[in-house]
């Protein structure tokens, strides 16, 4: 297969390089404004919806409280409470299936346990953990890191509920490829319960939303943001986001060609090695500002409670931290649910367990080292106006000088592996609308890519705001249909529990 997909996509990028080229040459960047006039007024209206606040909660809590992250925040809470804690219950047991104590190389399916949560960590961790943390905290203060820890902790029962549902209800083919996910949990799942219109209606609406996603947020903005990051460093690209781009798009293309187990063998080695340079670096500072982490959790604890924040107050503290917990680990939005479909396993509940460790390393460990560096160097300044990833970089460069090559490192491997992990998002939802067959996954490869080159060298501003919301959106399907298979999950789970204890499924190391 991958000898065939390499002349396809490589043909492609290479036949429509020079359109493109000549695009940007007649029309300058001029092309962006163009694009953005014509779209804004027809995606805007969608976008304002998505992000819009809570009636009412301006007058009530002083700030915009967005009702898309309460849907998120509510429902994490109610599977926590439904699933009696099951993230604290069960983080031992998560642990021995990751370091795969109980996985049979016999067992159905593409990848790994460990495999499956580093895709899935892939597609979440990524520049929102370096520059929203940066808008959280210059928003919500040092107090919006303890909301965000909260929102992660309690984000962990929603990434559980989805991925025992994406492997139960996974499609498993002749040739040992499988595929999962929320399109295919919510029809098969409703149709069961005697639902099947609503769960066909509710699968398809979320596939063309994750494909929107997987186009904007999970590819252009990506591409957008680390060109530029990479543009600090090596001047070069500043005017040539299109090289950056070409380049990109060569790189993610040999990876995605092979499928989900390319993208896993790929992912498994970046993932470690992007969190131990980001949070390797982030340890550094703290020791080395190890007198001021006393007064830093203080700062922390006394800011989710106190008026400290630039917005808000407390109560904006507690809205940033919650809302760039449910913006970085994605919990309740599906999208992990179709990597983790893959695993190789003998029976479902065993992904739940693996899930519920995203938010925990995405939110509670490399978010909150992010702020704990702008909080413990003093760069947080409300008044100085210095939010985003400048903040970050900021809070990084008083101690090293030449972290904006460790940052650069970071965004760029960041970006690439939520781009690989968002192509076979998009390429699962691409696939339940269209059909099977690789014809049909080498035209959605291609456009993937093609998209690479538009986000590296566009400003694409309403364009990545929409896509944004799409990925939000698919939050609205995807919740409905988990809180209507939660009694499933609970019949899924207590099956697995009973044949642990029983010893039908032994460690086999």
């Amino acid at each position: 297969m991958k000898s065939r997909f390499v002349p396809a996509l490589g043909g492609a990028l290479y036949s429509l390089l020079p359109t493109i080229v000549a695009a940007q040459e007649t029309a300058g960047m001029s092309i962006d404004q163009k694009i953005n006039d014509a779209i804004a007024p027809i995606i805007n209206p969608f976008v304002g919806f998505i992000f819009s606040p809570l009636p009412g909660s301006e007058a009530i809590l002083g700030t915009a409280f967005p009702w898309i992250v309460l849907w998120l925040v509510v429902a994490a809470c109610v599977f926590t409470i439904y699933f009696g804690f099951i993230q604290f219950r069960g983080f031992k047991h998560s642990i021995e299936l990751v370091r795969g104590d109980y996985l049979d190389p016999k067992d159905a399916g593409e990848v790994t346990p460990f495999q499956a949560l580093c895709t899935a960590l892939s597609g979440t961790v990524g520049l929102g953990n370096i520059a929203g943390v940066g808008v959280a905290v210059y928003l919500g203060g040092p107090g919006a890191t303890f909301w965000m820890i909260l929102a992660g902790l309690l984000g962990m029962a929603s990434k559980f509920t989805e991925c025992i549902l994406g492997v139960h209800y996974r499609n498993e083919y002749p040739d040992g490829t499988v595929s999962g996910g929320p399109m295919y949990y919510l029809s098969k799942g409703l149709s069961e319960k005697g639902k099947a219109t609503t769960g066909k209606v509710l699968a398809v609406l979320f596939a063309i939303c994750c494909i929107g996603g997987a186009l904007g947020g999970g590819n252009m903005f990506q591409a957008n943001q680390s060109a530029q990051q990479v543009a600090t460093v090596i001047p070069f690209f500043a005017d040539n986001g299109l090289i950056f781009g070409v380049i990109m798009a060569a790189v993610v293309a040999v990876v995605i060609i092979g499928g989900i187990k390319s993208i896993a063998k790929v992912t498994e080695k970046v993932v470690p090695f992007m969190a131990a340079i980001y949070v390797g670096s982030a340890l550094l500072i703290i020791l080395l500002n190890i007198g001021a982490v006393g007064d830093a959790f203080s700062a922390i604890i006394n800011g989710a409670f106190a008026p400290t924040a630039v917005a808000g107050g407390a109560v904006g503290a507690l809205i940033q931290g919650f809302k760039r917990a449910a913006f970085s680990n994605e919990a309740g939005i599906g999208s992990a649910s179709i990597a983790h479909s893959a695993v190789q396993t003998k029976h479902a509940a065993t992904e739940g367990y693996v899930a519920l460790l995203e938010p925990f390393i995405d939110t509670v460990v490399i978010c909150t080292m992010t702020s704990l560096v702008i909080t413990i160097t003093g760069a947080w300044n409300p008044g100085d106006g210095v939010t985003g990833i400048a903040l970050t970089a900021k809070a990084f460069e008083s101690n090293f000088s030449g972290f904006n090559y460790v940052l650069a490192l970071a965004a760029l491997l960041f970006a690439f592996s939520t781009m690989i992990s968002w192509s076979y998002y998009g390429l699962k939802a691409w696939t339940y609308l269209f059909g099977e067959g690789i014809s049909k996954e080498i035209v959605f490869k291609v456009i993937f890519c093609i998209f690479i080159i538009i986000g590296a060298s566009m400003n694409l501003g309403p364009v990545i705001d929409f896509s944004d919301a799409m990925i939000f959106t698919m939050a609205i399907f995807n919740v409905a249909g988990l809180y209507l298979l939660m009694p499933k999950v609970k019949e899924i789970l207590r099956d697995y529990q009973n044949k642990l204890a029983s010893g039908e499924f032994p460690k086999v190391k």
